[in-house]
């Protein structure tokens, strides 16, 4: 299949395919930052395919890959890689445990577009400290992403046209995404803590109440702004604010340090 080249402001959050993978029993295994017990497994099957159904609602084709049990993690189809209308690039995990998932993940992704990419070695990167904005992918050093992963991803974007930037993701925070994500082209959803970073300036920032930090890792979709369930002064804070929101039930999947925009890949195709 052909993909279409788009302007990278037309990529932000437009978007009409998107690929997800079922969870497996071992998700109760997966990788947490923070120990807030185990998750049920059929809970978090449930609350995938709830997640499915709200991406095709918002207008979205979805590809649904099957479970993988040698991989815990491997529901969060944004970390082994990264996709946009002029292409794909495979990359690799900060965390060992992960970088098995990049092999599975690779044949989709050459089905789908004619230009996949490799981060190149050394180094590594995970697709939760990439903010795609109008003017540029920002690349957020992490625990999970280094200075070397980092710089050999702006060169692969550099090949699709694309304009990389790296910034720091302030001391504490898991991924770079994990403490903001994009509301519209001139909009950024916030914690207090990294909107104090200096890192969006030229951005008007809407900052998250206190207490719902979580809820930073917002996912535009076309016209719907989707939101954990959870986190009501947030939702209302946006409602208020004119978007469009959707509630997502993420309860059981944040005990695993899910995000909204980890459990899928998104692209205008």
């Amino acid at each position: 299949m052909k993909v279409q080249k788009m302007p990278i402001s037309r990529t932000c959050y437009h978007f009409n395919s998107a690929i997800v993978r079922k969870p497996s029993p071992s998700v109760v295994n997966g990788l947490r930052d923070e120990d807030r017990g185990d998750p049920v497994y059929e809970t978090v099957k449930s609350e995938h395919e709830d997640y499915i159904k709200v991406l095709e609602t918002a207008g979205m084709a979805v590809t649904v890959l099957p479970a993988l049990e040698a991989f815990p993690d491997s529901i969060f189809v944004e970390d082994p890689a990264l996709v946009f209308s002029e292409g794909a690039i495979l990359l690799r995990p900060g965390s060992a445990s992960r970088r098995g998932e990049t092999k599975e993940i690779a044949p989709v992704l050459y089905d789908n577009f004619d230009k996949v990419l490799e981060l190149p070695q050394p180094g590594y990167a995970d697709g939760g400290d990439i903010l795609v904005t109008p003017d540029s992918v920002m690349i957020g050093i992490s625990a999970r992403t280094d200075l070397a992963g980092a710089n050999g991803l702006i060169d692969q974007l550099k090949k699709l046209g694309l304009k990389g930037e790296i910034v720091h993701t302030p001391k504490g925070v898991l991924h770079f995404k994990t403490a903001c994500s994009l509301l519209d082209e001139e909009t950024i959803l916030v914690t207090r803590h990294m909107s104090q970073s200096g890192l969006f300036e030229g951005f008007g920032h809407m900052i998250l109440p206190e207490g719902e930090e979580p809820a930073a890792n917002a996912l535009r979709i076309n016209e719907t702004v989707l939101i954990s369930a959870r986190y009501k002064r947030t939702i209302d804070m946006l409602d208020q604010a004119g978007f469009l929101v959707v509630p997502v039930k993420t309860a059981e999947i944040e005990k695993i340090d899910a995000g909204l925009s980890c459990m899928s890949l998104r692209w205008f195709s």
